[in-house]
């Protein structure tokens, strides 16, 4: 089994990143930051915030399930709010997505928030809401669950632990166990917003001790693109009995700000 797990940076590298999705052909992806905008009125729209904007590409899904076309889509939306076509205000979706290759038996699944809710009339003040998707899949070698969350931006505190980065580790903590049974393993993963040694990292190693992406000894998961000095924010997490065959953080090419973490399983 092939999995990857990616925040996608709103799609802001569409074509260099559907190229490479189509190309590794994962059976499970985890991707985080995609934007969805029903009927979208162009293919590319504008974020705005901080005196920032930030191109977005408009229908994600639409993306994503063009560049995998035999997997089927979860999406998880975190908020409702505004993107931007010139002078006019478009509303879209914000959350994460997950894509399983078609006939793979997907057993129980489970999605929610691990910080806020849901926020139809605007994306609000940081830190944000944010949701997460946890699956149980049946293979012969024995069940696994994977599951992954977007964790808090938090402007003032950085990527330095919080209470409500606690909180929500215990509720990500919460949605795996919603749908693990005895004897499952376990895959955690996604853009977790913190640094090697965290406590989320502490409270998430109870289910998934092994960290990949440090036990690697990878500098980083952030490439180019992203300009300030620390270097991590995804993570890979799995049981201590997952026959791991493989594990890399992708550099090259650069498909978003992001590396994408991509597993084997043997």
């Amino acid at each position: 089994m092939h999995l990857t797990c990616l925040n996608a940076w709103g799609g802001r590298m569409h074509a260099e990143l559907s190229a490479w999705l189509a190309q590794d052909d994962a059976d499970i992806l985890c991707v985080q930051e995609v934007v969805h905008v029903p009927d979208a009125p162009a293919p590319w729209l504008d974020y705005r915030d901080d005196g920032r904007n930030l191109p977005q590409r408009a229908d994600m899904l639409a993306d994503l399930a063009k560049a995998l076309p035999t997997h089927d889509i979860t999406f998880c939306p975190a908020a409702r709010g505004p993107l931007w076509q010139g002078a006019t205000q478009v509303w879209s979706q914000w959350g994460l997505a997950t894509l399983i290759r078609r006939g793979l038996p997907v057993t129980h699944q489970a999605q929610g928030f691990v910080h806020g809710s849901f926020g139809a009339d605007g994306f609000g003040p940081h830190p944000r809401s944010r949701t997460g998707h946890a699956l149980r899949l049946w293979r012969p070698e024995g069940a696994v669950v994977v599951a992954h969350m977007h964790g808090l931006r938090d402007p003032e505190a950085g990527k330095a632990d919080t209470p409500e980065r606690a909180a929500q580790a215990a509720r990500f903590a919460a949605l795996v166990e919603a749908v693990r049974q005895p004897g499952d393993e376990v895959i955690l993963c996604g853009d977790f917003n913190v640094l090697p040694g965290s406590e989320t990292l502490q409270i998430l190693s109870r289910l998934a001790p092994r960290e990949l992406v440090t036990e690697g000894g990878h500098p980083g998961t952030r490439n180019s693109l992203y300009l300030k000095p620390e270097r991590h924010a995804d993570y890979m997490m799995v049981s201590a009995g997952l026959a791991v065959a493989q594990f890399d953080v992708i550099h090259d090419p650069e498909v978003s700000d992001h590396c994408p973490l991509v597993l084997t399983l043997a």
